[in-house]
C-alpha cells in the first residue's frame, strides 16, 4: 500500500480501515519517516511524558522553514509522531504556531482508536514542536 502524503487523503484511507489495518497504516507512516541519525537521539531531543522513547530534532532550511527529524523505539508511536509531523513539516515557524495541530489530528480520533499509553505523549510531542517553532521564530 502506498501511504498518502496529504493529511486529508490519509484520513480518507484511515476511515475505511478496521483497527488492525489502522495500526498497520500508522506503522507504515513511521517506516516512511526520514531516518534520524543516532547521534541526534539525545536527552535534549527526547520528548518527555511518552511511554515509548520519542525524539524530535528540528532543522531550519535556508528559506526559514522547519524540517523535523523524528524517531521512536516503538512502531506505533513512530507512526503517531509521523502523523503529527504531517501537520507541520516544512512550514515556517509562524505557520506552525498558527496550525491547529490537535484539530488536524481530531478526525483520526486517536484517543479512542489507540490505548492511553500510546496517546499520552501526543500533547507533549505537539508542545515540543510548538516550543521549537516559537524559539526559532525570531
Amino acid at each position: 500500500m502506498t501511504t498518502p502524503t496529504n493529511l486529508d487523503d490519509l484520513h480518507d484511507d484511515y476511515a475505511l480501515l478496521d483497527a488492525d489495518d489502522r495500526y498497520r497504516l500508522l506503522i507504515d507512516l513511521g517506516r516512511a519517516l526520514e531516518p534520524m541519525p543516532d547521534p541526534l537521539k539525545t536527552d535534549a531531543t527526547l520528548v518527555r511524558g511518552c511511554s515509548a522513547a520519542v525524539w524530535v530534532y528540528p532543522t531550519r532550511r535556508e528559506d526559514g522553514r522547519l524540517h523535523f527529524l523524528a524517531d521512536s523505539n516503538a512502531a506505533i508511536t513512530k507512526g503517531i509522531i509521523a502523523l503529527v509531523l504531517m501537520t507541520v513539516q516544512d512550514r515556517t515557524p509562524a505557520q506552525i504556531a498558527a496550525t491547529d495541530i490537535e484539530g488536524a489530528l481530531a478526525p483520526f480520533d486517536l484517543r479512542n482508536q489507540l490505548s492511553s499509553n500510546r496517546t499520552q505523549g501526543i500533547p507533549n510531542m505537539i508542545a515540543l514542536i510548538r516550543a521549537t517553532a516559537g524559539r526559532l521564530a525570531g
